[in-house]
């Protein structure tokens, strides 16, 4: 009999993920004829809760978030480890207080190609893991979304910088 010990760890954790990454789309097709228009609301609201995962995780990994680099890059690393080895990104930064992650490979988009769909809905959770999980891994730092995969650019770029996160038609303090 074969025990999941005689399974290579890098095998079992790319099993667990597909399946993780699938549950999304699985759950949208399951409840949004049943849910309706609230589903789009409580989806996020899901979202926003597991992103305290992500403080945790950084937590108990004594990952670094001083500085908007270190922010980034822990971001980058617990989105991978929560998405799975399929998920590809990298950390620029751009200035002093500024880094931008740069999403290459997405496997809740992916799945969601799969299962029939534009991709759209993996920007809602997305978006609302990310926007969560940056200021409670660090409360003096936003995340932005400038480019996403989800409505066709070539890849995601999430910048994360000092203060509130800007919103469209806001004017800039002098």
């Amino acid at each position: 009999m074969t025990d999941t010990g005689q399974i290579p760890d890098e095998v079992k954790w790319r099993i667990a993920a597909d399946f993780a990454a699938r549950l999304p789309a699985l759950y949208e097709q399951a409840f949004r004829s049943v849910v309706g228009e609230r589903y789009d609301e409580i989806e996020q609201e899901v979202w926003m809760e597991l992103s305290r995962t992500a403080f945790t995780i950084a937590h108990n990994l004594a990952l670094p978030v001083g500085d908007a680099r270190e922010l980034a890059d822990s971001l980058r690393v617990v989105m991978n480890i929560l998405f799975g080895p399929e998920f590809r990104g990298e950390t620029l930064e751009v200035s002093k207080d500024g880094a931008v992650i740069l999403v290459k490979r997405c496997p809740f988009l992916s799945q969601e190609y799969d299962s029939g769909s534009s991709g759209e809905q993996v920007f809602h959770r997305c978006m609302a893991f990310v926007l969560m999980s940056t200021p409670g891994l660090n409360k003096k730092y936003s995340a932005r979304y400038v480019r996403t995969m989800c409505t066709g650019d070539r890849q995601c770029e999430i910048k994360i910088a000092e203060g509130e996160p800007e919103t469209a038609g806001a004017k800039k303090k002098k």
